[in-house]
């Protein structure tokens, strides 16, 4: 026999409305409430009958996370972040990636006919600008990254420019003074980019040095592949390198991989720093040093802005900066 409100409410002594709450997913309910109720849940195996609920509420208990690419292992450790509190929070999430594309993002943003519908999202867009977001969002919205979207939506988002600037001020306190740098973008969606090559260039101005322009290693995808061919130009050039500043971790993974193939010291002859704090850095050769952006905080904070919005609160949009870490491990650190 199915379980019923009831039976919850009896077992973990609240009302049916406070258990209706719990599931629907309100936040106006205490913490220490929703746990009894979340353990009654658990205990007797409730499972909301979610036709009904969408036809009661007009909610279909749906969040999407949309990200430009699920292969990226940044976002997928996000993404695993985010459905751990939209599960808290009684929702399930859907995944999706726009690929940089403008089209697929203003599909997802507008919530095309043939979509999927949810009730609300979280983006992390590469190409949208303020005007998209009032004239084609169609249910409340939160955004991630890097690109600054003057909007009603609040945005989450770590500090680049120091986030950059900490890594490599990391590799000038161990005594390096030729710094490359791998992954500048020129192109419209590489708004975080830009960020971390300014911050970088904040920290070798300071200290007095400079990057030779063949040094800065344009990327127009933050792969492996792309890190590695990267590292071999900067080698091929001939010209004094004593560290690298990748910005994202796989190409740091790309890169140490052509450093090892040339029998190139690491770090004893190039020191080597990523972006991002992936798990697969932690078990590289060496263990990469990188930034660590607190991304259960994102995930977090997300989701409760899209609770919130959802319920109907929120407010102006919110500027909402998370912080980060930098990691020192063995490839700027030695043994």
């Amino acid at each position: 026999m199915a379980v019923n409100l009831k039976q919850v409410a009896e077992m973990s002594g609240v009302s049916v409305r406070t258990v209706s709450n719990v599931v629907n997913g309100f936040h106006y309910v205490a913490p220490e409430t929703r746990q009894r109720v979340q353990t009654a849940i658990d205990a007797l195996g409730y499972r909301p009958n979610a036709a009904a609920r969408s036809l009661r509420t007009g909610r279909t208990g749906l969040l999407a996370l949309v990200v430009p690419a699920l292969d990226q292992p940044y976002f997928a450790e996000l993404a695993r972040a985010v459905v751990r509190h939209a599960t808290a929070a009684g929702y399930t999430v859907v995944l999706d990636q726009t690929d940089a594309d403008r089209e697929r993002e203003l599909d997802l943003l507008s919530g095309q006919p043939g979509r999927t519908m949810f009730d609300g999202l979280i983006l992390n867009p590469l190409t949208l600008t303020s005007a998209d977001i009032p004239e084609h969002a169609a249910r409340p919205i939160v955004l991630l990254g890097e690109r600054a979207i003057a909007s009603s939506a609040d945005h989450v988002h770590i500090d680049n420019v120091a986030a950059a600037r900490a890594a490599t001020e990391h590799l000038i306190a161990t005594g390096r003074e030729h710094v490359a740098v791998i992954g500048t973008q020129d192109i419209p969606s590489g708004q975080s980019a830009r960020l971390r090559l300014q911050g970088a260039m904040l920290a070798l101005a300071e200290a007095g040095l400079t990057a030779h322009p063949d040094l800065l290693r344009p990327s127009d995808t933050y792969t492996r592949a792309a890190g590695y061919q990267a590292m071999n130009e900067i080698l091929d050039l001939g010209r004094p390198v004593d560290a690298v500043f990748c910005f994202n971790d796989t190409m740091a993974i790309g890169a140490l991989r052509a450093l090892r193939e040339r029998s190139v010291r690491i770090p004893d002859d190039i020191a080597v720093v990523g972006f991002d704090d992936i798990e697969e850095g932690q078990f590289s050769a060496p263990p990469l040093t990188t930034v660590r952006p607190d991304k259960d905080a994102i995930a977090r904070i997300a989701v409760e802005r899209l609770v919130a919005r959802i319920s109907g609160e929120g407010g102006e949009g919110k500027e909402i900066e998370v912080g980060f870490d930098l990691v020192v491990r063995e490839s700027t650190a030695g043994a």
